[in-house]
């Protein structure tokens, strides 16, 4: 079962299914002595990472299991992953809607 894109696989720690980092988000333990979780967007940030699907379902899986004080040494402070997926989800229906009000003006 070879997958095409040659990626490394990761695991989402919501789901706990396998997908390619290109499909998941990294995220990151805040290294100034706080507990939060940064969702690291360019994939440089130094620490340990793990990875999550964009989807809102994951996010709740995540906490529901505990999943990022686990996988990010006691990191539990989520805000800013869920400020990205909601952000995410948003733009994923935003063209839709944009496209809607554009077309009667520029007709």
């Amino acid at each position: 079962m070879q997958h095409l894109e040659n990626q490394p696989q990761r695991t989402c720690i919501g789901c706990r299914q396998k997908g390619s980092q290109s499909e998941l988000l990294r995220l990151v333990a805040d290294g100034s002595g706080s507990s939060a979780v940064l969702v690291d967007e360019r994939r440089r940030m130094a620490g340990r990472g793990a990875w999550l699907h964009p989807s809102e379902k994951c996010l709740a899986l995540a906490v529901k299991r505990r999943a990022f004080g686990r996988a990010l040494n006691g990191a539990t402070g989520a805000a800013d992953v869920e400020r990205r997926i909601k952000a995410g989800t948003k733009a994923v229906d935003t063209p839709v809607a944009a496209a809607k009000t554009v077309q009667p003006e520029s007709g």
